[in-house]
């Protein structure tokens, strides 16, 4: 593992085993079980894949549905190329306003 992949990885320690949120610099948002890390990837597992260009729901919104409601499943599993993510967060640390 490459020296800033494993830091990277060792930054998301805490998360695996969790239900996270992870934003990406495209229109989709991934919510589910953060499974892995690894040099160029993410694994999500009981994930919800959601293009917010199908929608008239905002990312954010979508996020407190999530939290309200559950997550909607619509993939066993999902790898995220990192080089797409922006931010993760733990669905948990999701502010209802």
């Amino acid at each position: 593992m490459r020296a800033k992949a494993k830091s990277e990885a060792e930054g998301l320690k805490g998360f695996v085993g969790s239900d996270v949120v992870v934003d990406t610099s495209t229109p989709i948002v991934y919510i589910g079980r953060l499974e892995e890390v690894d040099d160029f990837f993410l694994t999500l597992t009981d994930c919800d894949v959601h293009d917010t260009n199908e929608g008239a729901s905002t990312k954010e919104l979508y996020c407190i549905e999530a939290k309200k409601h559950g997550v909607k499943q619509n993939r066993a599993r999902v790898k995220v190329r990192q080089a797409l993510v922006v931010s993760i967060s733990l669905l948990r640390d999701v502010i209802e306003y």
